[in-house]
């Protein structure tokens, strides 16, 4: 059951990758918040038909954990996918993948401090060399840019996006007991009213874009892939393992993106993205030692 939950746990990361990469090579053509918007409307559109005999049998007990379901909606549909698509305009790909690194240490945190979820000693260390890599990209290898404050816009925007999805993948494990597409559907369907009002203020403001081949099949990308098929392996993969495991999967964006965005974007890969890719490794391989995993690994809500 692990090697299946490793197996979706990684291919999650594969579809997102693709993600931050394709939105930073269409911020000239598509407005963070339209792409958003229309990415899960679409992803829902595609899912309904499939999860709608699901949906209704769940509706009873969607409407009795509304409050979880509306936090999950907004915090890992909304609001970090419409942060980390106004991010990637002022920030490279491969720094808004690499940053997300710091999530599994952000899980681990939220699930200490909110559900008292104990953990290994070497875990912990683990967790931290993910972070010191992390924190060697968003400083660019510069040290005096922390003393200096000089952070780029966009890596504080992923940054903030990425406590959301933080906060998402702890509190899975309170999703209430319902289908797997169910669930799906009704988190689109919940994220989509939330990006609404952002849709409906940003067209006010910066005004839509043309809907050529370019725009068209990027947002059908993203509905199908980063959408659909990576937010199904990643919930599942979460149900198997737990979010503080689970989530340190999270660590294979920047490696796949790093490759995307070299090849497709012509980004230079340098040597303090390489020094954060190793200590990220490192920090992975000690995470996984027997001895470091969770003392007491809480199951989701199922």
């Amino acid at each position: 059951m692990n090697q299946i939950a490793y197996l979706l746990l990684a291919l999650a990361p594969l579809c997102w990758a693709g993600n931050i990469v394709l939105a930073r090579g269409v911020v000239d053509l598509i407005p963070p918040v339209g792409f958003a918007f229309w990415r899960w409307t679409l992803a829902f559109l595609i899912l309904l038909p499939f999860g709608w005999n699901r949906a209704a049998a769940d509706l009873d007990q969607v409407l009795q954990h509304w409050k979880i379901m509306v936090f999950l909606g907004l915090t890992g549909i909304t609001g970090f996918n419409t942060l980390l698509y106004t991010g990637v305009h002022t920030t490279t790909a491969i720094n808004g993948a690499l940053i997300q690194t710091a999530m599994p240490a952000l899980v681990i945190l939220i699930s200490l401090a909110v559900f008292r979820e104990k953990i290994g000693g070497l875990q912990i260390l683990g967790v931290g060399f993910c972070m010191v890599g992390a924190l060697l990209v968003i400083l660019r290898g510069d040290l005096t840019t922390l003393l200096r404050m000089s952070f780029v816009r966009g890596d504080l925007i992923v940054g903030l996006a990425v406590v959301l999805y933080a906060l998402y993948s702890a509190f899975l494990r309170k999703r209430p007991p319902i289908h797997p597409l169910s669930f799906l559907v009704f988190s689109f369907g919940i994220g989509v009213m939330g990006l609404f009002p952002i849709y409906v203020a940003e067209l006010f403001f910066r005004g839509g874009f043309s809907l050529g081949e370019d725009a068209v099949l990027s947002i059908m990308y993203v509905a199908l892939f980063p959408g659909i098929v990576a937010y199904f392996c990643w919930n599942r993969g979460i149900d198997l393992i737990g979010p503080n495991r689970g989530g340190l999967f999270i660590n294979l964006i920047p490696v796949f993106a790093s490759g995307m965005a070299v090849v497709w974007l012509g980004e230079s890969l340098r040597m303090y993205h390489l020094a954060g890719m190793a200590l990220i490794f490192f920090g992975m391989v000690l995470f996984n030692r027997k001895e470091s995993r969770v003392i007491r690994r809480s199951s989701p809500n199922r």
